[in-house]
């Protein structure tokens, strides 16, 4: 325990293995309806490896523990690189058999908890993937920036997922949204577009005019990163090795596109502005693309990153750093003010995010295999309950 945050401990139902999940009754619970079943339809892993450990299981329905909880009958849920990661095993992380994958996802109130307020059976809403107990009192959790405490947990990583017909989260963790964004839409936003905003809005602080460099356009975070920048009126570079994605980003408002196939998307940037170089470059990259995000920073820049899918090692002059005054930061998932504040953006019909295929729930591996050969432009969605499921 430090300052009153405690390390990550299972708290919910939906954080116990399936096989296990405790009966639980709460006084003054509202539910859809007595007739909720209690089995439900899931994607799920019961060890680490390949595609063949993803299974269409059937699993216990999740029970409301705390008075705050809310249950969410899933319609959509959407894969993140988190999920391929998961899949394949994160050193330190372990799982129980039947695990319910997933971190994003949206649907429709089923249940909610005696002490939920601003939240009705039968809304509809979006899913803040990033969970942590509701009673701590770190100094983290008490400046209200969640994603530092101790025991932040992700769904599908820490806790059961969204690739499920029912999830339980604390009411903190879901925001209405309108009947006019389809749930595919929806499923498809929360954990790259929360990402992405902490990144552009809160860390690297993008303005109006400021030159921003985007690495790998056509993935969810670079994508949502992009729109939010023209959000803000930043002139945004982005670079990707295909010519259709290049073209694709330029609909989406990308205003210089950089092939890296080409060359050295860092000098090609540099160059292209008389070596006044970039004002802020996001790299989720890694190993692979950091000498060329530095060569591409200019005096005064924020490289702000949020992962290192080709590796996480990477090397830094510390003498250009200092001479250039650069800011390097890291950043990862967003706040309750920041999921409110991209909920409200969702809800004026902004930041849409590109959708790039639909599957079923019980053709999961199906949409695992399009993520993995790197060629989606936009998010994989999972259709989990409904029409079309």
């Amino acid at each position: 325990m430090r300052g009153g945050c405690v390390e990550y401990r299972p708290r919910y139902a939906s954080q116990v293995s399936p096989g296990h999940a405790p009966a639980v009754t709460l006084t003054g619970m509202t539910s859809a309806s007595s007739a909720t079943p209690s089995r439900m339809r899931a994607l799920t892993i019961s060890a680490h490896g390949d595609l063949s450990q993803l299974n269409y299981s059937e699993v216990p329905v999740p029970e409301l523990v705390q008075p705050g909880d809310v249950r969410v009958n899933i319609r959509a849920a959407a894969l993140n690189r988190l999920d391929l990661w998961v899949l394949g095993g994160i050193p330190g992380i372990s799982i129980t058999p039947d695990w319910v994958v997933g971190s994003d996802g949206a649907g429709v109130i089923d249940a909610v908890g005696a002490n939920v307020t601003g939240l009705r059976v039968g809304q509809r809403v979006i899913i803040n993937p990033g969970v942590v107990d509701r009673a701590c009192t770190c100094e983290y959790c008490r400046d209200g920036d969640q994603p530092l405490c101790l025991g932040y947990g992700v769904l599908g990583e820490h806790r059961h997922g969204t690739m499920a017909e029912y999830v339980v989260v604390p009411q903190e963790n879901v925001q209405p949204i309108g009947d006019e964004v389809p749930f595919e839409t929806a499923a498809a936003f929360p954990l790259a577009t929360l990402t992405a905003w902490r990144m552009v809005v809160t860390r690297a602080q993008v303005k109006a005019g400021d030159d921003v460099l985007i690495w790998g356009i056509g993935g969810g975070v670079a994508l949502a990163a992009l729109q939010i920048c023209k959000l803000l009126g930043a002139n945004v570079w982005v670079t990707s090795g295909s010519d259709d994605k290049l073209a694709r980003a330029k609909t989406l408002g990308a205003d210089h596109l950089l092939n890296h196939r080409a060359g050295d998307a860092g000098k090609q940037a540099r160059l292209a502005t008389n070596k006044r170089g970039m004002d802020v470059v996001i790299d989720s990259v890694g190993e692979a693309t950091w000498a060329q995000s530095l060569v591409a920073l200019g005096k005064r820049g924020r490289l702000v990153t949020c992962g290192g899918t080709s590796g996480p090692m990477v090397q830094t002059d510390v003498r250009r750093m200092f001479w250039n005054q650069w800011t390097l930061m890291g950043s990862t998932m967003g706040n309750d003010a920041e999921f409110a504040a991209i909920a409200e953006q969702l809800r004026a019909g902004r930041l849409l995010p590109p959708v790039d295929s639909v599957y079923p729930l019980q053709r999961g591996r199906d949409a695992y295999a399009r993520l993995m050969t790197g060629e989606q432009f936009g998010k994989v969605v999972v259709r989990v309950s409904g029409e079309g499921a």
